[in-house]
């Protein structure tokens, strides 16, 4: 799986990107059935925007967005929603192949 980390008006310190691959890590079982997930920070406003986008090897994409004040608050909202999502598609396809 391709993994990438970018800032948008945000330069990702490393204490960010550690941050960040500590969470996704946590997504270590969903390794088999992503073949990209990229991660954008940006910041407008006092308000940090975290997008993701990531694609299934069955070929769906998927584009996830939170928005917090706090960096590490939207690092954990965006870990959940990915998380959920991932299991959602999983879910879909088993169904699918029964």
């Amino acid at each position: 799986m391709n993994f990438e980390i970018r800032g948008i008006h945000y330069e990702v310190s490393d204490k960010t990107r550690e941050q960040i691959e500590k969470k996704f890590k946590r997504l270590a079982t969903a390794e088999d059935t992503l073949t990209f997930l990229e991660i954008t920070v940006e910041r407008a406003n006092g308000m940090y925007t975290l997008k993701s986008t990531f694609a299934f090897k069955w070929g769906g994409d998927a584009y996830i967005e939170t928005t917090n004040g706090d960096l590490y608050d939207a690092i954990d909202q965006l870990t959940e929603k990915v998380k959920t999502k991932i299991v959602k598609e999983k879910e879909k396809m088993q169904e699918k192949s029964i």
